[in-house]
């Protein structure tokens, strides 16, 4: 059986089996603010995706992991799926996220319907890195419904920002 939930205190040793870059006082606020998912298969925890809120409306997946078992069997797409809805629940009409041009998590990531959008190169000598790729995907709220990106009621669903 499949459950997806929000992290929860209990959570933080497998958390950070997975995800060794997150601050331990962000763990604290992903708890408080809901803004992480740990997914079980048969009660083990299996997976986990947090996010945080770019140019603070717009929902932006830091992290997406699965443990390396269970990888390539629709787990990654299914968290994915249930952030979405969660998302399109509380009103936000666009997503994004982001990956080092030299992953192959930019694939999984179009085949989910997100859109390359930009990108940027961090050169500085200390924190060089690959460039990274920014992709988005439009969730738009059914039509007259408030969208905090935009601050007012978009005409239809489907409509571009």
């Amino acid at each position: 059986m499949i459950e997806i939930r929000y992290v929860q205190p209990e959570d933080k040793a497998f958390w950070y089996q997975l995800d060794r870059h997150l601050p331990e006082q962000e763990f604290e606020r992903k708890v408080r603010d809901r803004q992480g998912y740990v997914l079980l298969v048969d009660g083990e925890p299996t997976g986990l995706l947090r996010y945080n809120l770019f140019w603070d409306n717009t929902p932006f997946c830091n992290l997406l992991f699965i443990r390396e078992s269970h990888q390539r069997k629709g787990l990654g797409t299914l968290l994915m799926a249930h952030w979405e809805q969660d998302m399109k629940a509380q009103g936000y009409g666009m997503l994004l996220t982001s990956t080092q041009v030299d992953e192959e998590a930019q694939h999984f990531y179009r085949k989910l319907g997100y859109r390359d959008c930009g990108g940027f190169v961090i050169d500085l000598p200390s924190f060089a890195q690959p460039m990274e790729l920014f992709l988005i995907k439009g969730i738009l709220p059914i039509c007259g419904t408030f969208c905090p990106f935009w601050g007012s009621k978009r005409a239809k669903e489907g409509e571009n920002p």
